[in-house]
């Protein structure tokens, strides 16, 4: 047994459990920095991170020399500075992690001049991202105290929302937060749950007093209706993929924009009309007039592009014909920014590409293709104010006694308010849980 451990071999093989310790620890950095952390069983949590970090820094010993843990032992401490920033005062789960990191990195079989190095840049990277950190949180976090008064659950169990009185120093307000609840990484003694994921669907100043919230169920098709009544001019914005599953081509969604008033002139257009023209509804001749032609299988193209437009393009002949869906990005920036009056500065227009469509264009099956569901939730609210609050707040400000405490005499602020519909955040797309860009709101 003896020769089976020191048999080099098998360290190397152990050794594949440090890093396995190690991945762990790196997929908590990434937690911390896109999750929230929620735990429901602090002394369970604790001991079971104490206990499998015991256990890691044992194998680490053992396998100190071997190449994969010297790797492991670098890695820990750096990957855990977000988890400390970010999950302050989570001692249980943070210090075992952190004593493992210590240890391993002093006694690994790396060489002394390597470890002192690397310790001193991990203490800098500590020192530095705890004073940044803190800088951060003073300048620019919010000191305003927020309690929450009201949470639940949507029927279909999608959706669940907070209602949160917030006391600043412009007499407080109400807020209620909607957010999906099927984006939640859920463990037995810890649930983390996606950062920046909640919508404001309904703010109010002051504060109220109470608010009801009433979930129901409504069909796709039912809403679609009822929005269409309210107004044919809805838009909603998809992609280029979906265009073209919609039945758009290109060259059907592009639009001339930022016109002057010479060019609304040239079109029979008004100084006043300020909405995009779709290139489908000019004739040849007016589009003659901005420089761009239309072959007869409705294909767009520039009429006489410029040097540069066609070094921009690629275009060394200077015999090809550039047509918008061909260009890229740069070469379409270079043709907007030549349409410039050069003695006022005065842009005549733009070529751009819509991505909307009209929502009163779409049938359900197309409503069904963009995700929209069959059915689903919709929430409305009721909102009282307690009138004698107010006054006693008056009176507390213009420091008078406050009289005798009184029953609360309610007013209704708003009554049966929709203010989220599940078909809305599905077609807009609100809650992409699949997004993970890092932004300033992550650390706030």
């Amino acid at each position: 047994m003896k020769n089976l451990f020191a048999n080099v071999w098998t360290k190397r093989v152990i050794a594949i459990l440090s890093v396995i310790y190690t991945f762990f620890v790196c997929k908590l950095c990434y937690y911390s920095i896109f999750y929230d952390i929620h735990i429901h069983q602090r002394a369970s949590l604790c001991l079971a991170v104490s206990g499998v970090s015991l256990v890691a820094l044992v194998i680490m010993l053992y396998t100190r020399h071997q190449i994969l843990t010297r790797i492991s032992s670098f890695i820990i401490l750096p990957a855990m500075l977000p988890v400390v920033l970010l999950y302050f005062g989570e001692w249980g789960l943070i210090i075992p992690i952190i004593i493992v990191g210590i240890v391993i990195l002093l006694l690994s079989g790396a060489g002394e001049g390597v470890k002192t190095a690397l310790a001193t840049i991990i203490l800098l990277m500590y020192i530095f991202g705890a004073l940044g950190y803190f800088l951060f949180t003073s300048f620019f976090v919010s000191n305003a105290k927020e309690e929450v008064i009201g949470k639940g659950v949507s029927p279909s169990g999608d959706y669940r929302y907070r209602i949160v009185n917030t006391e600043d120093s412009s007499n407080g307000s109400t807020a209620v937060y909607v957010e999906p609840n099927t984006a939640d990484v859920k463990y037995s003694m810890v649930t983390f749950t996606l950062k920046n994921l909640e919508k404001v669907v309904y703010i109010d100043r002051p504060s109220d007093s109470e608010v009801e919230v009433t979930w129901s169920t409504q069909k796709r098709s039912e809403i679609t209706e009822h929005l269409n009544s309210i107004s044919d001019k809805i838009e909603v914005t998809v992609t280029d993929a979906e265009l073209e599953k919609l039945g758009y081509t290109y060259d059907n969604k592009l639009q001339l924009t930022n016109l002057s008033a010479s060019r609304k002139f040239a079109i029979g257009l008004t100084a006043s009309d300020v909405d995009p023209v779709f290139m489908d509804t000019l004739t040849d001749e007016q589009l003659d007039f901005y420089g761009i032609g239309r072959d007869a299988d409705g294909r767009y193209y520039i009429k006489e592009p410029s040097a540069k437009v066609r070094e921009e393009a690629g275009d060394k002949t200077g015999n090809k014909r550039l047509y918008f869906r061909d260009i890229d990005a740069g070469t379409l920036k270079q043709f907007n920014r030549e349409q410039v009056d050069q003695a006022t500065g005065i842009t005549y227009f733009n070529v751009k590409k819509s991505h909307t469509v009209m929502l009163n264009t779409l049938t359900d099956e197309q409503l069904a293709y963009l995700g929209v569901s069959p059915e689903g939730d919709i929430m409305s609210i009721t909102v009282y104010r307690d009138k004698k609050k107010e006054e006693k707040d008056e009176q507390n400000a213009e420091g008078e006694a406050p009289a005798e405490s009184a029953e609360p005499e309610k007013e209704v602020v708003v009554e049966n308010k929709l203010v989220f519909r599940y078909y809305v955040a599905e077609l807009e797309d609100f809650y992409n849980v699949n997004s993970r860009s890092i932004s300033v709101e992550l650390f706030n």
